[in-house]
């Protein structure tokens, strides 16, 4: 009621400020829409009152996004190359620092040193709805980015302004089960990214029984639109295949019977906050809270796929000098035969020569940045998880198969290693991994780290 209550009032302010724009009531519908906008932004940077600021606001977002592809890119043109620096006043504040190194001088310097561009979009966020629609806006700049390289500057002002907006604070965490809001339920459907929800059926079979969990981070600005959801799978083992878990026909346990608890998917929701991280506060939270409604609960995985796998290997396979043994390759090749995982012979012909692949694409593949080349990993083992077991035809999906060859993985979530392994990833890339994950890998090609902790 009290956002609704605020909403409404902004709404009231905007309608009355829009009538103090000036020249406002003078542009024609066909009027260049780009030359326009940036007028407008202008205006909103004057310093005007609030409520012509909050109407200027509310102006530029809905013009914008009425504008087609090309307006679009046009626009954030403009806010690169007219909305940057201002290096006249950064050069006189620089000089200034460095000829007296004062408090003064040293915040006059910081804000010198910031691009016009980002009070403007804070002032854009005045407008009754705008977080939303300045992350959709950020949606449209992260397209443009794909063959716009030269507008990342932009993209650095946007990342930084709503990793504050969304700071861990001003995040909710919910339940989410059958009795939520039937319009929640539709986005979980709509934006589940890992293992496609068919229909409500589907749905219902994910959340509501009693061995099922999902949970949400949603934010105050974006009522009812989750940011990023967990699925979470009450078992008595670790689990190595997803068709159990998504069984619909199965039978639910008691989860005052179950040990652990997987969390088998994790989607974000929204593409315009993409780089602000949800996902370690959300699998911290959701294990406290989990833990306090279970407390028999004492280990916690994830099921997690490998989206990446099939490309490395198929690019592996290509190589004169690579990861893929020569007395191999005649047995990789029934990859390129359809329907290849309904073939028992098949499938265990492939799998001894899989296994050790998979171990050298985790413990030994690399970007060229020196990261382990799968993202699923760089996620689970930046926030401190470890890389427990590698499970051979863990999803024989169309997606599953194509993307991954069958391969799944669980990463672990040890309470008491997770800042140890966190702060190893974090300083020398080491991918921590178990005991049996370093057998799969081929001594030959286990490197001296890993082969110390073996």
């Amino acid at each position: 009621m009290n956002t609704r209550f605020f909403s409404e009032l902004l709404q009231s302010i905007a309608d009355r400020g829009r009538a103090l724009i000036p020249g406002r009531e003078r542009r024609a519908p066909g009027e260049v829409k780009t030359a326009s906008l940036v007028d407008l932004c202008n205006q909103l940077l004057s310093g005007r009152g609030e409520a012509s600021g909050v109407a200027l606001a509310r102006e530029i977002l809905g013009e914008f996004n009425e504008m087609k592809t090309g307006e679009r890119v046009a626009f954030f043109e403009a806010l690169s190359n007219t909305f940057g620096h201002d290096h006249a006043q950064l050069q006189t504040a620089t000089a200034a620092y460095q000829s007296d190194p004062s408090e003064t001088n040293a915040a006059k310097l910081s804000a010198a040193a910031e691009p016009r561009r980002q009070e403007l979009i804070r002032r854009l966020n005045l407008a009754p709805g705008a977080t939303a629609a300045l992350v959709a806006m950020r949606e449209q700049l992260l397209n443009a980015l794909e063959l716009r390289k030269d507008l990342a500057g932009i993209d650095d002002d946007f990342r930084h302004l709503l990793s504050s907006w969304f700071n861990r604070g001003f995040l909710v965490l919910r339940r989410i089960d059958w009795s939520s809001p039937a319009i929640v339920l539709e986005k979980i459907i709509r934006y589940e990214a890992v293992h496609e929800i068919q229909d409500w059926d589907g749905l219902r079979s994910r959340i509501d029984p009693t061995d099922r969990r999902c949970y949400a981070f949603f934010h105050p600005a974006l009522v009812d639109e989750p940011l990023i959801f967990v699925e979470v799978a009450l078992t008595r083992e670790i689990p190595g295949a997803i068709v159990p878990i998504l069984d619909q026909s199965r039978t639910p346990i008691d989860p005052k019977m179950a040990t652990t608890a997987t969390f088998y998917s994790i989607s974000n929701c929204q593409r315009g906050l993409s780089g602000v991280t949800f996902g370690s506060f959300l699998i911290k939270q959701v294990v406290e809270e989990i833990s306090r409604e279970f407390p028999n609960l004492s280990t916690f995985v994830t099921l997690s796929p490998v989206p990446g796998f099939a490309k490395w290997l198929n690019g592996e396979r290509r190589k004169d000098e690579s990861a893929v043994a020569p007395q191999d390759r005649n047995t990789l090749a029934i990859l390129d035969t359809p329907g290849w995982e309904q073939s028992r012979e098949k499938v265990a012909a492939l799998m001894p020569v899989i296994g050790p692949l998979a171990a050298h694409y985790f413990l030994v593949a690399r970007t060229g940045r020196g990261r382990p080349v799968d993202p699923v990993a760089r996620f689970h083992l930046g926030n401190g998880a470890r890389l427990e077991r590698i499970n051979l035809m863990g999803d024989t999906s169309v997606k599953g198969i194509s993307q991954a060859a069958g391969l799944m993985v669980n990463y672990q979530y040890v309470l008491a290693d997770i800042e140890k392994n966190h702060e190893a990833y974090a300083a020398n890339s080491e991918v921590v991994a178990s005991t049996n994950v370093k057998r799969m890998l081929k001594t030959e090609k286990l490197p001296r780290a890993l082969a110390a902790q073996s």
